[in-house]
């Protein structure tokens, strides 16, 4: 079989697509595989941060986005039972962004519109149905052997594969690399309601960390829910988790009231993992094939679309010429950003969540106040907040 002349990216999430789009951008053919019937429809991923609509946006993709989600520009440190501690203003981020606020709105939104641009384009293909089984390389080829769920076995080879394949990436486990890294003590359980908590809670900001010695939560407004995020007992099965009487009691001990009506419920482990290599010959890693970590911050999905995007202006560049040794370079970024930022701040997020010691509480809120207070401070914070200081950083890196 001939090499096609494209570049084959395993994975069809925000990561697979957007990188699909770029690479589509700059004229060159793809086909993107994914093992789902369909793209996924769930409520995963809600918040893209100002640089990561900035993305979209010169990729056609952040106009219908933003009007199918709500504009975020405050966000909130509280605490439980004493309220607000520290409130974050994006619009300070006026001069330095043309989205100065964070987009709540669910990831299928933005998957169905990269979606809608591939089926447009007569160079770009996407095959689902498909899973990736085995990953093989040489000198010029990368070789895709997939199965449709029908049995019928498919050969692919392409002179690049991107792995956008997820937390157990196929892509990944092919290229042997190690992804070393812990996994949170916690089950995090999820829950999405109707209920306004923005009517229930006199200044509640539309996406709120909420510290508690004894129990910490999230709140996070999406167009049509509210999601709940707690942290819960490792020990306790799946079963008692999702129980719906011990979700109501941790509904109503948070705030009383009538019965919660609960239209999505999930419980899940969290990992903080950054594989030592992103680029290995020809296939190179991005998303959550190359890195996870925990949702507090909402870095995962953005920081993988900023992966696709850096990707593949770099591959774009190596297509037309460029020596394929500069995709180090987007590596050498890359990391960088996972383990320094995106992964620095998640843990950063939980472990002002999570403290019990009251004098370091009052630290960490202290502290929260004084950044607030400080113009300058506030400005640098919501820079690294919102991710727009990380790339930044990225031009240093060689």
């Amino acid at each position: 079989m001939s090499i096609e002349k494209r570049v084959l990216i395993a994975g069809a999430g925000p990561v697979g697509l957007v990188a699909a789009v770029s690479l589509i951008e700059e004229g060159i053919p793809v086909t993107v595989l994914e093992a789902s019937a369909d793209l996924a429809v769930d409520l995963r991923a809600s918040t893209f941060h100002p640089p990561t609509i900035d993305f979209l946006d010169r990729l056609g993709l952040a106009d219908g986005l933003i009007a199918r989600g709500i504009k975020c520009p405050l966000w909130q440190f509280r605490d439980r039972k004493e309220g607000e501690v520290a409130t974050f203003d994006l619009g300070l981020l006026a001069n330095e962004t043309a989205h100065p606020y964070r987009l709540q709105a669910e990831q299928w939104k933005l998957t169905e519109a990269a979606r809608a641009r591939l089926e447009a384009e007569a160079e770009a293909e996407l095959v689902t149905d498909i899973v990736v089984e085995e990953v093989t390389q040489d000198a010029d080829t990368v070789t895709v052997t997939a199965r449709r769920k029908t049995g019928e076995v498919e050969i692919f080879r392409t002179p690049y594969l991107i792995g956008a394949d997820g937390a157990r990436s196929t892509v990944r486990k092919s290229t042997g690399v190690a992804f070393p890294g812990l996994t949170i003590p916690e089950i995090f359980l999820s829950l999405s309601t109707p209920f306004r908590y923005d009517l229930a809670i006199e200044g509640l900001a539309d996406i709120s960390y909420i510290s508690d010695p004894e129990e910490w939560l999230v709140l996070l407004r999406t167009p049509t829910l509210w999601r709940v995020l707690f942290p819960t007992d490792p020990n306790l099965s799946d079963e008692a988790i999702l129980d719906p009487a011990r979700i109501e009691a941790r509904m109503q001990a948070l705030l009383p009231g009538e019965p919660y009506e609960i239209a999505h419920k999930t419980a899940y482990r969290v990992h903080e993992r950054v594989a030592e290599h992103y680029v290995h010959g020809r296939i190179f890693l991005a998303g959550d094939a190359a890195h996870l970590n925990n949702p507090l911050g909402g870095m995962g999905m953005n920081g993988g679309i900023h992966d696709a995007v850096n990707l593949s202006e770099k591959l774009a560049q190596v297509w037309r010429g460029a020596p394929i040794d500069l995709m180090g370079r987007y590596e050498r970024q890359r990391r960088k950003v996972a383990i320094e930022t995106v992964q620095a701040q998640a843990l950063r997020n939980r472990a002002v969540l999570n403290e019990t010691d009251p004098a370091k509480r009052r630290a960490y809120h202290d502290d929260l106040r004084a950044t607030v207070d400080d113009r300058d401070k506030h400005l640098a914070y919501v820079l690294r907040s919102s991710m727009i200081q990380s790339l930044r950083d990225l031009e240093n890196v060689s």
